[in-house]
């Protein structure tokens, strides 16, 4: 199963930008998408994507965290 997560952009420097996702700040690689700071990008093994519109991304953050909240309810079943 391949995943790819939503963060937002917090710097750039060349192909190479720190994303938040969430709290947590990564290196990615944007060189296949033009970035730019604030913009959201979608996540795959180190490299961004593709972008979205800070609405979808929330959308998908929210979705994410009732997945894992379910997860967390069921493994304590």
């Amino acid at each position: 199963m391949c995943l790819a997560i939503p963060g937002q952009v917090a710097s750039v420097e060349g192909s190479q930008a720190e994303v938040d996702f969430g709290g947590v700040i990564r290196k990615v690689n944007v060189s296949l998408v033009d970035a730019k700071v604030g913009e959201w990008v979608v996540v795959h093994a180190g490299f961004a994507i593709e972008k979205m519109d800070e609405e979808e991304a929330r959308e998908t953050l929210r979705l994410w965290s009732e997945l894992l909240d379910q997860e967390e309810e069921f493994s304590q079943d």
